[in-house]
């Protein structure tokens, strides 16, 4: 994603967290020929997954651990927004919910996790960083 791609309103990334990442990794290798670097996660990996013939991550499949062990096993985008805060207030008045509290991703960015009045889920992503 180029700077010019990573503001406000953005799909900055989209994960998919599951009991079983290495068995889903294996999936998407064959259906679709991602390949998957390993993310050291301190006693076991998550993965990112890169096209066939690409250098840049397209996805990330992780376990259902630690802080992710919570999250739904859906694919997750993941939302730009200028100010985390003020985005989840607004969540919370027009019906939604927060499904997740707000967790650093990295040094330069922040996340929550929501859902909708529909009862979709969706990541609302703070950052300065031209790509999570």
């Amino acid at each position: 994603m180029s700077e010019k791609d990573s503001g406000p309103g953005v799909i900055a990334w989209v994960d998919l967290t599951v009991p079983d990442a290495v068995t889903v990794r294996d999936f998407y290798s064959q259906v679709t020929g991602w390949r998957s670097d390993a993310v050291d996660m301190g006693g076991y990996s998550d993965f990112t997954m890169l096209p066939k013939e690409g250098a840049q991550p397209v996805a990330g499949v992780c376990h259902a651990r630690g802080v992710n062990e919570k999250l739904p096993p859906v694919w997750l985008i993941y939302i730009v927004v200028e100010d985390l805060a003020a985005s989840m207030k607004r969540c919370l008045e027009l019906g939604g919910k927060i499904v997740a509290p707000p967790r650093n991703l990295g040094p330069q960015a922040s996340y929550c996790v929501i859902e909708d009045p529909a009862g979709a889920k969706a990541a609302l992503c703070q950052t300065t960083a031209p790509h999570i």
